[in-house]
């Protein structure tokens, strides 16, 4: 039932942890599945406390169970393991806390904890987690590379000492985190995403040496793999040795079969850069010879034809034809002017054999009246009028003093 309550009559705590005792008492047992991370085995004590932390999210709940169902278990439970335990909540109203009686304890198996992973790995590789295009390219040469281990492990001496020998110069930024036990996918995560955040890291190294199966858990956490899936900075996986296939090795961006595989592939070989580049300075060269000596031969072979060994027997020819041209349009330009020269006298003289001026010239004269018209017969002049005489150097003013009118059968005509 539900309890009734109200500001002017609330219910005291106890009453309200009672509720809650009651309503938790009512669930019954439950199976419950997580991962083992504290065992407190207390001297004198017939009870064994432990804390069963959730897989995904960031949740822990205690646990107690009697000594003999504990000691009874092959193989034991050790922090870190994966169990499925059959408990009775119980609620502790006295402290306000929720803990679990565990009834039996089941430890899951390798084949059970390979096919759970298994049924991990498909539901994230049909989320996309996994896609190949999401995969990014490492950088050539990255100026700082983020390095998530433990501390003084030997996968941080691996990658430090094989990456400094291959690129002298590279940087590090180590992030420290547990490798393994309940507390180690947490601990990568805020190693992974502090790394991220450094706009100076370039790329991510996660870096484990070899283990059991139990121990490389934490790198097939799904809170892991999706943190990674989320962050910007390209990330290498390199937990244990070449069998092992953790899912971060599928999310990450490349997969190193060792710490030590991981070093050579995230910084060049400075060595074999150096000889890289005199090779590549080898063929550059060698090209260039190549090219020069195609040239220097094709200028020799159009220096050996003629016209460039004496260009200047080409511009004799060319100045002889230019002159022989020169002078044939001269004669033709002559021989035209000549002929239209004699067009012209023959025209000329055409024009001054039809002139008046020429008929004057031969001794005839015009006769016209004092109104300047032309006298052409007697019939038309009077004794005694003015007339005037046109010439051939000029004009004859005159006087009629008779007329005479002569036969057709006549001669020429002769003047007034």
């Amino acid at each position: 039932m539900a309890l009734e309550t109200s500001p002017e009559s609330p219910a005291p705590v106890r009453q309200i942890a009672n509720a809650i005792a009651g309503w938790v008492d009512r669930l019954g047992a439950v199976w419950v599945e997580g991962q083992v991370a504290q065992v407190s085995r207390r001297p004198g004590m017939n009870t064994v406390f432990m804390t069963l932390r959730d897989a995904v999210a960031d949740i822990s709940i205690p646990v107690t169970c009697s000594r003999t169902l504990f000691d009874g278990l092959n193989p034991p439970v050790v922090e870190g393991a994966s169990i499925v335990v059959h408990a009775k909540p119980s609620y502790y109203a006295n402290r306000g806390t929720l803990s679990l009686y565990a009834r039996d304890i089941k430890m899951v198996g390798l084949g059970e904890l390979l096919a759970r992973l298994e049924r991990r790995r498909q539901l994230l590789a049909a989320e996309g987690l996994f896609a190949p295009e999401l995969k990014r390219r490492l950088p050539f040469l990255p100026g700082t590379v983020g390095l998530v281990t433990a501390p003084r492990s030997a996968a941080e001496r691996d990658v430090l000492e094989n990456a400094r020998r291959r690129w002298p110069a590279v940087r590090f930024e180590v992030a420290y985190a547990a490798m393994q036990g309940p507390r180690s996918a947490a601990e990568v995560i805020e190693a992974v995403e502090r790394l991220d955040r450094d706009d100076a890291v370039e790329v991510i190294v996660v870096a484990r040496g070899g283990g059991s199966v139990e121990d490389l858990l934490p790198f097939s956490d799904e809170a892991l793999v999706r943190a990674v899936a989320r962050v910007r900075t390209p990330v290498v996986s390199a937990i244990g040795h070449e069998p092992d296939q953790p899912l971060l090795d599928l999310v990450a961006d490349v997969r190193a079969s060792t710490p030590t595989d991981a070093a050579k592939l995230v910084v060049p070989d400075v060595a074999e850069e150096v000889r890289n580049v005199d090779r590549a300075r080898e063929r550059i060269r060698g090209a260039l010879a190549g090219w020069l000596a195609r040239e220097r031969a094709g200028l020799d072979a159009l220096r050996s034809r003629p016209a460039l060994a004496d260009p200047r027997s080409l511009l004799d020819a060319r100045s002889e034809e230019v002159g022989l041209l020169r002078d044939r349009a001269r004669r033709s330009l002559r021989h035209s002017l000549d002929r239209a020269a004699d067009d012209v006298g023959h025209q000329r003289a055409r024009a001054r054999a039809l002139s008046p001026l020429a008929t004057l010239q031969r001794g005839y004269a015009v006769l016209q009246d004092a109104d300047g018209h032309v006298i052409t017969s007697v019939a038309g002049v009077a004794a005694q009028q003015r007339v005037s005489v046109r010439v051939a150097d000029g004009r004859v003013h005159a006087t009629t003093t008779s007329t005479e009118q002569l036969e057709e059968t006549d001669g020429p005509e002769e003047d007034v």
